[in-house]
Order: C-alpha cells, then sequence, then structure tokens
C-alpha cells in the first residue's frame, strides 16, 4: 500500500561516539542529529570527544518523568471548585482505577489543581511507558474527566485541555514541575582536556555561564532557563528519533551549570522536560526503527527502559553541543569563522552523502 505522505529530506548526520554513564545506562554511542544547521554536526563531536576523555564520561542521572494533560471543569462559585478539588485529591485511588481499566501502560502517578474564579483547572501527571505518552494522557484524561463530572456534583465540562499541562509552550510550570523525563548530565573535564581540544580554560567558561546564560537570560526575561543553544541539539535528535518536534519548546528549558575547580571543569545541564518515547507515532518509519535500533532502544527491556535510555542519550547530547559552543565564545571570532568555514563546505555536499 502506497504511504499517503512522503519524508521531507533533512540532512542527518551521526556523531560521536560519546560516553554516557549513570543510574540507566552506562554505554559508548553515536548519536544522529537532524538538521540544516552544519556546523552543529562537528561542534557537538568535539563535546562527544571530551566526553571520550574524561574518566566517567558524562554522567547523567535520571531524576523523575511524567506525562502531563490538564482539563479544566466550570462549578457553580468558588466554594464549589473548592470542593471538587479537595474531592479530587481525596479519590485518587479511585482514579487510579478509572485510568487502568482504559489501559495497560498509563498509571496515573499524581494531581494538582488551581482555581480561579469559579474555574478549576486540574492537572494529571502520568507514567506512559516507553510512549512519549501525549495521547496516553489525553485519553486518560478525557475519561477521567467524564468520571468526576458524574460523580461529583456542581461542577461542569470546561475543556479536555486547559493549558495548564503544558503541552509545546514554555512555561513556568514545566520548569518546575516538570513534563516529560527530567534528566541532569553532568562532566568533569581535565585542565588539559580544556587546554587542547576546547582552547580555553575552565575560569573563562564559568565566567561566560554567568554572564550569558545567567544574567543575559534573567535580563532578557526568560523562563526558567539558563542555557546557551539546548533546542539546537534536541531538534536534531528529535528529528532523527521520530519524536514531536515541537516539544523543544519546553524541552529548552532548562539550567546550564559550570564551575572552575582547580582548572578542572564542571559543567552541567539540567533538562527538566524531555519528551521522548521508542514507540508511538513516528516511530514506524524506516529511518527511525534503524537509528532507535543503532541507539540500542529497540532491545527487549522492562518497560519504559527503552524510553529513559533515549532520553538519557538525548540529554547527554545536548551537554556535548551546549559545552562546545560556551568554549568557542570564550574565545574572540571563533564562533563566527568557524560556521563560515563549515557552513561554505556543507552548501556543496547534497542531502544523503
Amino acid at each position: 500500500m502506497t504511504s499517503p505522505y512522503t519524508v521531507a529530506a533533512v540532512p542527518m548526520r551521526w556523531v560521536g561516539p560519546l560516553r554516557v554513564s549513570g543510574n540507566v545506562v552506562t554505554t559508548e554511542t553515536h548519536v544522529p542529529l537532524a538538521t540544516y544547521e552544519s556546523p552543529l554536526w562537528p561542534s557537538v563531536g568535539r563535546g562527544a570527544k571530551i566526553s571520550m576523555l574524561a574518566e566517567h564520561g558524562i554522567v547523567a542521572t535520571l531524576v523523575d518523568e511524567r506525562m502531563t494533560r490538564s482539563v479544566l471543569v466550570e462549578a457553580r462559585d468558588a466554594q464549589t471548585a473548592y470542593t471538587a478539588a479537595w474531592s479530587i485529591e481525596a479519590r485518587i485511588d479511585e482514579l487510579r482505577d478509572v485510568v487502568r481499566a482504559r489501559s495497560r501502560f498509563t498509571e496515573l502517578i499524581g494531581v494538582r489543581h488551581e482555581i480561579v474564579a469559579n474555574l478549576l483547572f486540574v492537572r494529571f501527571e502520568f507514567a506512559t511507558g516507553d510512549a512519549a505518552g501525549h495521547n496516553m494522557a489525553t485519553l486518560a484524561s478525557d475519561a477521567l474527566l467524564g468520571h468526576l463530572l458524574e460523580t461529583i456534583p456542581g461542577i461542569s465540562y470546561g475543556s479536555i485541555s486547559a493549558n495548564y499541562c503544558t503541552d509545546k509552550k514554555a512555561t513556568a510550570i514545566n520548569g518546575i514541575l516538570g513534563r516529560g523525563k527530567n534528566v541532569v548530565t553532568e562532566l568533569l573535564v581535565p585542565r588539559a582536556v580544556v587546554a587542547d581540544v576546547l582552547h580555553t580554560t575552565a575560569a573563562r567558561i564559568a565566567e561566560l555561564n554567568i554572564r550569558k546564560n545567567l544574567l543575559g537570560t534573567l535580563l532578557a526575561g526568560g523562563i526558567r532557563s539558563a542555557n546557551a543553544h539546548f533546542a539546537n541539539m534536541l531538534l536534531g535528535f528529535y528529528l532523527a528519533t521520530g519524536q514531536d518536534a515541537a516539544n523543544i519548546v519546553e524541552g529548552s528549558q532548562g539550567v546550564t551549570m559550570a564551575e572552575d575547580r582547580h582548572g578542572d571543569l564542571y559543567f552541567s545541564c539540567t533538562l527538566p522536560n524531555l519528551i521522548v518515547g521508542t514507540v508511538g507515532n513516528g516511530k514506524e518509519l524506516e529511518f527511525v526503527e534503524d537509528n532507535l535500533a543503532r541507539l540500542g532502544c529497540r532491545v527487549e527491556r522492562e518497560v519504559g527502559e527503552n524510553a529513559r535510555r533515549l532520553a538519557v542519550i538525548a540529554a547527554a547530547t545536548v551537554l556535548c553541543g551546549e559545552l562546545s559552543l560556551l568554549a568557542a565564545q570564550t574565545n574572540p571570532g571563533e564562533l563566527m569563522r568557524t560556521h563560515v568555514q563549515l557552513e561554505r563546505h556543507n552548501n556543496k555536499v547534497k542531502v544523503g552523502d
């Protein structure tokens, strides 16, 4: 049967290998990046090279995971909304049974709420196995909303999606509570490697991180973010692995830390909103299947383990590109000179080469 769509040709290359360890996986792997920004490949490659030279590579710690969907109900008045909110909190076990009746792989793990006037915003949080979980969360929330409307007096339907989730928007709530996988990556780079590979010092990177990522973002009014370009690596990785690319909006939230430790560089990227999955829509494409298999995410494991593996590899990829860019920006002219050289060269390379 002929496919109803074609696949857009975005140039993709594998870079690395990078070394990653931590509470999810210990591995060395190349990573795929699909992007039109061709200097991203060697930049991430430089960070990957450094990960291979550091004793433990990039240590990636998965600290939380949850997919969210918020619903809106209208109450007679604020007091009714308040009573309904605490009724929902008290019936969490009952609500978990409602979710289990709809899906083998979706689990309700938390409920939060906000009241504005007579409106009640309810944010459901789910575990969704190896799926990113957008549709699973919506299906479960639809069932929960119907159950609440039938069993709690004084409330009526508002919307199945209330923007308190928050999906594909940069918001404080996602930065605080997380949406998707929350991963912290850390790398300790020896002084000699900083000098020989990055052509800079730990002190200069740490100073630039404070002035650019922290103060610059503060002045710009950034929301729960202090990083240089998380979105670049995430988009390339998401496109190569069949993810919903629009989730780089909340995915780009996160914090970069850099410290001079007696000449060695401690470098860390915290990403609270990594939304990735290894099953679901987009994963049936042949190139995506091949990429996930090469990343080791097509192996039979406990439910959720392949998605966790993919998330920490994505987070490690982000650190590689973030470190390389910040190092380049400590040296006058390096960033633009490199972009001009690499983009002129890659303009001669055809898609598929």
